[in-house]
């Protein structure tokens, strides 16, 4: 059948000792790199997927990626840090170099992973809800009015809709009790929409995060466009003002920051400034 195929030799890897099959070696770096809802497959040639187990979130150790990618053992590809991923879909492999590995250095990588914690984590979306506060100086119904669609479309590409929504007068105390109001129905994320730009967290939205006992995470975002992002938290859930990107379904700081946020993962402000690196959306 061989010579039929115009083959005349065959080669086989016979491993010495202290070597490990790249079979066995992948899906050994494979347990130790993924987390959370993944599923670990064996591929052809030394290479074994990480599968999203259900709908979920992908978060990278981005540090870690890069020093286990410096090995000469094996290399890690992923999905972008807080990229949404859908059951099914490959967040990351793992490719050894051919045929075998050192057990040495299999061990030294494995090391590393066992003293760093996981590259990747795909952090599940299970049943999200999303609460919106409309909000404008002269009537909230104008913002609802302007902003709706948009918000529609922009939440359906994560498979959510909008929960709950209040259309309030952007006045301190207005905007506080819709804020409340809204928290009191415990979705996981609250948008704020807003017809007017912030000067900062000291402008009629940041004031009313303030007086209902939020913390302000961080303002400013190095993405654009969405420079004048605002994330705050009230206990655990995030409240997120953005404005001028809920004018248009074109991508912004708005879809970067949905999918770890729905997923129930707290953005720190460190993370937002790590999106720069790419943040030059449009």
């Amino acid at each position: 059948m061989l010579e039929a195929e115009g083959l005349a030799e065959v080669w086989v890897t016979q491993l010495e000792e202290g070597e490990v099959g790249e079979d066995e070696a992948v899906m050994e770096v494979a347990a130790r790199v993924g987390c959370g809802s993944v599923e670990i497959r064996l591929a052809a040639g030394g290479r074994a997927n990480l599968l999203a187990s259900e709908d979920c979130c992908v978060l990278v150790d981005e540090g870690l990626l890069r020093e286990v990618n410096a090995a000469p053992t094996a290399v890690v590809a992923t999905a972008a840090n807080f990229s949404p991923a859908k059951l099914g879909q490959r967040i990351a492999t793992v490719k050894s170099v051919p045929f075998a590995v050192q057990r040495r250095d299999l061990e030294a990588l494995l090391g590393r992973l066992r003293d760093r914690g996981p590259i990747i984590q795909a952090r599940p979306v299970r049943n999200p809800s999303v609460g919106v506060l409309y909000s404008d100086p002269i009537t909230g119904e104008r913002a609802k009015q302007l902003f709706e669609g948009v918000m529609r479309q922009r939440l359906e590409r994560f498979g959510v809709r909008t929960s709950y929504a209040l259309p309030v007068t952007e006045e301190e105390p207005a905007v506080a009790r819709g804020l409340e109001h809204l928290l009191r129905s415990r979705p996981t994320v609250v948008l704020v929409a807003s017809t007017t730009a912030p000067a900062g967290p000291d402008d009629v939205v940041g004031c009313a995060l303030k007086r209902i006992g939020c913390s302000v995470e961080r303002f400013l975002a190095p993405v654009e466009p969405g420079n004048l992002l605002l994330l705050a938290y009230k206990g655990e859930t995030p409240i997120v003002a953005a404005p001028g990107c809920f004018r248009s379904a074109k991508p912004n700081v708005v879809d970067l920051l949905l999918p770890p946020l729905l997923a129930r993962y707290r953005v720190a402000s460190w993370e937002v400034a790590a999106l720069g690196h790419g943040g030059l959306i449009g």
